[in-house]
């Protein structure tokens, strides 16, 4: 069997870690390649860094922040945020990112998924989903979750698959930030739905909120970012309960 995945997760604005409740009300957490390096010593499985205001001005801190990622960690991660090109791709796998994140880009313009596989391979190619559930349907938000669209969330990653993503980061923006546990039955959906790796993100506040994610949303890895930045949840910690549990995890 697999082993489950804990990811931390970093939004990235201004070369600074920050983190806020249901997509706002951010507040720093401290300086991401530090913050980085403590991860990997911990026990994190792989990171995220999400660049959550990217712009042309700070994409090269971006860069620069992923080569000293790179020089100072062991373990996978990933990178997103404003990623809407080849050769943005190009450029973050050199500077030695394992992975990147697409997703406003993605929607508009699915193409771009298999563009990406084709070229890098469906293993670099992360397809981050931002939903919302309204009045019982789940729609997909753009623009860090600030434009809602009609696109349905179970619609949208089924095609991500087929298109060749290499997994799906799903975030609920009722959960994120909350504390009260992931979208659990989405997920579940979500898994069932596709054959690829889904990443649960948004909610997390307990041990047992990561354990619930691997048994009831049968997600693949759970990612979160201030029960970690904020010391809440020690990353040892939380694997050992884990693997107590019978939920395989590496430690």
């Amino acid at each position: 069997m697999l082993t489950k995945r804990i990811v931390p997760c970093l939004d990235i604005k201004n070369g600074r870690t920050v983190k806020g409740v249901n997509f706002i009300g951010l507040r720093d957490a401290g300086d991401p390649v530090v913050l980085a390096k403590q991860y990997a010593e911990l026990g994190a499985d792989e990171l995220v860094f999400l660049d959550i205001a990217a712009t042309l001005e700070n994409r090269k801190t971006m860069y620069d922040m992923v080569l000293k990622v790179a020089e100072q960690v062991n373990i996978p991660f990933t990178v997103g945020g404003g990623i809407s090109s080849v050769e943005d791709v190009d450029a973050l796998l050199h500077c030695g990112a394992d992975k990147v994140s697409i997703n406003s880009s993605a929607l508009q313009r699915p193409e771009l998924i298999s563009k990406l596989s084709d070229k890098f391979g469906s293993q670099s190619i992360v397809v981050a989903i931002d939903a919302k559930q309204i009045e019982g349907e789940w729609f997909v938000h753009l623009a860090g979750g600030t434009i809602q669209t009609e696109v349905k969330l179970f619609d949208w990653a089924k095609e991500a698959e087929q298109r060749g993503a290499g997994e799906i980061l799903f975030t609920s923006m009722n959960n994120d930030g909350t504390k009260v546990g992931f979208a659990n039955e989405a997920l579940a959906t979500l898994s069932e739905l596709v054959n690829i790796p889904i990443i649960a993100s948004g909610g997390a506040g307990t041990i047992q909120h990561f354990a619930d994610a691997f048994t009831l949303g049968k997600s693949d890895a759970a990612l979160a970012a201030s029960v970690f930045h904020f010391g809440d949840i020690p990353i040892l910690e939380l694997k050992r309960e884990l693997k107590k549990q019978g939920i395989p995890v590496r430690i």
